[in-house]
């Protein structure tokens, strides 16, 4: 049972003259009191007693099964009265904060015997992963609006929320240039470990090596009679590479690099190489681990990789708790025994919290080509540069240790045979598009 405003309003009025009496000295004013207590508890049991009761309903939901973090969704709760007399109800669905739920969750209902309503909620998430309601409150009051009959049930409703995949801006201009390097292009680029595509006629400004002799004395030109046409070989990037993303799950991606954690850029930048990749006709495999093996995606191909892909990342977040590196080789084994791109998304600005990595790195760097992408902080940058009073020049000295020592992590990656890049939030992604084209241009992929 619950109490409401209006019953509480009924009780002021019925006070204020009686007080004003006593004030007088008219000796009824308590009994007075006594009596409108009594009429007032009496109106708000009958009240009680015509109320619909709150159980008697059903519930049924209509909810996408995902969206993406940021974009806003209707939340419908439709609720259909089982009962004989028509329902007064308020009614509260409990979506826990992180759903977003934009306004007031509590909605006024008006349900006739047999009759259903639908209730509509606009959820915003502002988180990953798998946001959820398990109950609905329904507070049903009667004619008079007096007392109220409150009853929590069961409704469960569920949305997953999927990462927002803002880096897909990047997406055109680098299938623009990968379509250069596949020869789509009159500009075709050769390189150590490149395809043959096919033959065509020499023009100004080709590479003289790429000239195939062979080719050109069967073809003889018919304007000049004993003269024959030069031709070229074109060539284009292998296809079929395997691109294997590791992606970092322990205590540093937690970390809020310019309000972002660090795994959320991880995976802008994942999920825009994967798409890149796939359309240069490579495969792709992901895995998320720190300690353990927390998601992976291998076998898709297609628009199927990019959906598991957001499904997988959508329920892991970070860990507190550091990497074991020493896993990582032998689940790329697990994955692919041919030579493949390895990109490892991770935090390399501490020599401390890097020390299992670079331990790890040879055993990665003799199979295959690696890649550590990290985040660079911009407020480090920032900082560096403020001299203007004696804090400033001490946040300075304290932002530039940090970034070299971020640059001392990234020389002995090199040395051990990896390569680096390392951007903010916002320019990783691309950045890491840009160096797996670089790779597909010059052959090493």
């Amino acid at each position: 049972m619950a109490l409401t405003g209006r019953f509480v309003l009924l009780v002021a009025l019925g006070v204020v003259p009686v007080v004003i009496a006593g004030l007088t000295g008219a000796p009824e004013a308590w009994l007075a009191l006594v009596g409108w207590l009594f009429v007032v508890v009496g109106a708000g049991a009958v009240d009680l007693s015509i109320a619909a009761s709150p159980r008697r309903v059903a519930f049924a939901r209509e909810l996408p099964e995902r969206v993406r973090l940021g974009e806003p969704v209707a939340s419908v709760l439709v609720v259909q009265n089982l009962g004989g007399r028509t329902m007064r109800a308020t009614v509260r669905d409990g979506w826990e904060p992180s759903a977003g739920v934009d306004g007031a969750n509590r909605t006024r209902l008006v349900i006739p015997p047999a009759e259903r309503r639908r209730m509509t909620l606009r959820l915003v998430p502002v988180r990953r992963g798998d946001r959820r309601t398990a109950q609905v409150t329904i507070r049903s009051a009667g004619p008079l609006g007096l007392w109220a009959r409150q009853a929590t049930l069961a409704a469960p409703g569920r949305v997953r929320v999927l990462p927002p995949f803002h880096s897909r801006v990047h997406l055109p201009s680098r299938l623009t240039r990968l379509r250069e390097l596949d020869g789509r292009t009159p500009l075709l680029i050769r390189g150590q470990g490149t395809e043959f595509d096919s033959i065509r006629e020499y023009v100004r400004g080709d590479d003289v090596r790429s000239i195939d002799w062979r080719a050109t004395a069967r073809h003889i030109d018919p304007e000049v009679p004993g003269n024959a046409r030069l031709m070229v070989r074109t060539w284009r990037p292998e296809r079929d590479r395997r691109i294997v993303i590791v992606a970092d799950t322990s205590r540093t991606a937690a970390a809020r690099i310019a309000d972002e954690p660090r795994l959320d850029t991880a995976y802008e930048a994942s999920l825009l190489l994967a798409a890149l990749a796939t359309h240069a006709g490579d495969r792709v495999d992901f895995l998320a681990t720190d300690r353990r093996l927390r998601g992976r995606v291998h076998g898709a191909t297609g628009p199927d990789l990019l959906a598991r892909m957001v499904d997988t990342m959508a329920g892991i977040d970070a860990e507190l708790l550091e990497a074991d590196w020493s896993l990582v080789p032998g689940l790329v084994r697990q994955v692919t025994s041919r030579r493949a791109l390895v990109v490892l998304l991770t935090a390399a600005d501490s020599p401390g919290s890097s020390r299992g990595l670079l331990s790890m790195l040879p055993q990665l760097t003799s199979r295959h080509t690696v890649v550590v992408a990290s985040v660079a902080d911009p407020a480090l940058i920032e900082a560096g540069r403020l001299h203007d009073d004696l804090d400033a020049v001490y946040r300075a000295a304290a932002a530039q240790r940090g970034l070299d020592d971020g640059e001392r992590v990234a020389a002995a990656i090199r040395r051990l045979g990896g390569q680096t890049v390392s951007a903010s939030p916002l320019e990783l992604p691309p950045a890491l598009a840009d160096r797996y084209l670089d790779l597909k241009a010059s052959g090493q992929l």
